[in-house]
């Protein structure tokens, strides 16, 4: 899904997995994410600032790689 957000182009989700991949604006980078919870997901798309929630809750919070 793309977002309105400076430093994220896009951001998905897989339920079964728990995972969360998020490509970068600029860089074109995409990582996946390992255990994110459903509700923080939620809670990233509804943020008033996508790129600053996702630094502050996710971004070095969980495992993460590079696809």
């Amino acid at each position: 899904m793309f977002v309105q957000s400076t430093a994220l182009e896009s951001v998905s989700y897989d339920e079964a997995r728990r995972a969360l991949t998020a490509t970068f604006r600029g860089s074109g980078r995409t990582y996946v994410y390992d255990g994110v919870p459903q509700e923080l997901y939620d809670r990233l798309l509804f943020a008033d600032s996508i790129g600053a929630f996702f630094n502050r809750y996710i971004r070095d919070c969980f495992r993460f790689r590079e696809v």
